[in-house]
C-alpha cells in the first residue's frame, strides 16, 4: 500500500508545479490603464556558433523593444526554438547571454519572458532552461507546460494563457530532413499533459483564454499543420470556446481563422520562410494573413487585451505593422 502511495505521489509531483495558485502580477504602471499588453514571439535562438545571433534576430530584438516602448508590454510569449540547433546543455550554458540577454536589451523588454520549448530546444536539455528562472529576472519558465491568470487592470475582466510542450505531446521533428513529429518519447508524459490540459481548459472561466505550443495546428507553410494537435489539441480549443493559438515552427507570421479560433503563428524571431506548399491544407477561406518574405528582416506579434476585445497587430522587423485583427471576449454562457 505504502509503495503504491509513493507512486502516486511522484506521478502527481509534477503535475502540482502547474497549477498556479494566485493570478500574476503585472508591472506597476499597468495599474494606470485598462488593458494588458504583451508580445509574441518564436523562433528565435541564434545560431550555435559565433556572432550566436542571426542579423534576423538581431532586427526583430530591436524592433520589439521600440514597439514595446511606443506602445507597452507587460510581458513576452516566447514561443520555443530558443537555442538553435540543439537547444542548451547546462544552465550555465554561455548561449543564454549570447542569444538572449546581450541580444533583448531594451529596457522595454526588461519584463517577465514566459518560455516553452520548441522541437530545437528538446534536442538538448530543456530542464536547463527551465532552472535558468533561478538565475534570470525576466526568465520564467516553471515546468514543460504550465498556466498563467491575470486580471485585467481597471476591470473586472481575466485573462488565461495556458503554455504547452506541444514537443513533448506529440514528439519530436528533425527540420533538416522534413521529418514531422511521430509519437510522443513518452507515452506517460504526453498522456499526463493532455489529461492536464482538459482540466485546466474545463476549468478555465478566463474571459480571454489563449493557448500556446510551438508546433502549429494550421499552417499553410513548410511544416503544414500537426496531426497530433489536430486530433487532441483542436476540438479542445473549438469545445472551451478559446480565443486563440500562438505559436511558431514555421519561419513566418500567419493568421488563420476557423471554427472562431484564432491560429497565430508568430515564428520569424530568427529565420524567414515564405514557403507556402500546405496552402490547400488548411480548410478554405481560413487564411487572413501570412507573409515570410526576407524583406520583413523578421517579425513578431503585439497584443493588447482589454474589457471586451483582444487587438493583435502583426508587425515587421524593418519598422511598420502589416495586419491588425481583433478577437471578442468569450461567450460564457
Amino acid at each position: 500500500m505504502a509503495l503504491a502511495l509513493l507512486n502516486i505521489m511522484l506521478v502527481a509531483l509534477p503535475m502540482a508545479h502547474c497549477y498556479p495558485t494566485v493570478f500574476q502580477d503585472l508591472p506597476q504602471g499597468s495599474r494606470n490603464r485598462s488593458s494588458i499588453k504583451f508580445l509574441a514571439v518564436g523562433d528565435w535562438g541564434g545560431v550555435p556558433y559565433p556572432p550566436y545571433v542571426t542579423p534576423v534576430e538581431q532586427t526583430t530584438a530591436r524592433e520589439m523593444g521600440k514597439i514595446a516602448k511606443q506602445m507597452g508590454a507587460d510581458f513576452v510569449l516566447a514561443l520555443g526554438d530558443n537555442f538553435y540547433y540543439t537547444g542548451v546543455d547546462s544552465v550555465d550554458s554561455p548561449r543564454f547571454n549570447d542569444t538572449f540577454e546581450s541580444v533583448f536589451t531594451a529596457k522595454s523588454l526588461n519584463i517577465p519572458w514566459y518560455v516553452l520549448a520548441g522541437n530545437h530546444d528538446h534536442a538538448g536539455d530543456v530542464r536547463a532552461q527551465i532552472d535558468y528562472s533561478r538565475k534570470s529576472s525576466r526568465w520564467r519558465f516553471p515546468y514543460f507546460y504550465y498556466e498563467l491568470n491575470f486580471r485585467i487592470p481597471s476591470t473586472d475582466k481575466t485573462l488565461a494563457i495556458i503554455m504547452l510542450d506541444t514537443v513533448m505531446l506529440c514528439g519530436n521533428s528533425d527540420d533538416f530532413v522534413g521529418e514531422k513529429p511521430q509519437r510522443p518519447l513518452s507515452a506517460v508524459d504526453a498522456s499526463r499533459q493532455l489529461t492536464w490540459l482538459k482540466a485546466r481548459m474545463k476549468k478555465s472561466r478566463a474571459d480571454f483564454l489563449l493557448v500556446a505550443g510551438h508546433y502549429p495546428v494550421w499552417s499553410v507553410s513548410e511544416h503544414g499543420p500537426t496531426e497530433c494537435l489536430l486530433k487532441l489539441l483542436r476540438p479542445l480549443l473549438v469545445k472551451h470556446n478559446a480565443t486563440a493559438y500562438f505559436c511558431g515552427h514555421d519561419h513566418n507570421l500567419q493568421y488563420i481563422v476557423e471554427s472562431d479560433v484564432g491560429y497565430v503563428v508568430s515564428g520569424a524571431g530568427n529565420f524567414l520562410d515564405p514557403d507556402v506548399r500546405h496552402w490547400h491544407h488548411v480548410p478554405r477561406g481560413a487564411v487572413r494573413f501570412f507573409t515570410g518574405e526576407a524583406s520583413t528582416l523578421g517579425g513578431f506579434v503585439h497584443g493588447e487585451v482589454s474589457k471586451d476585445q483582444m487587438v493583435l497587430t502583426f508587425f515587421q522587423a524593418k519598422g511598420t505593422s502589416l495586419y491588425r485583427t481583433v478577437l471578442p471576449r468569450r461567450d460564457l454562457d
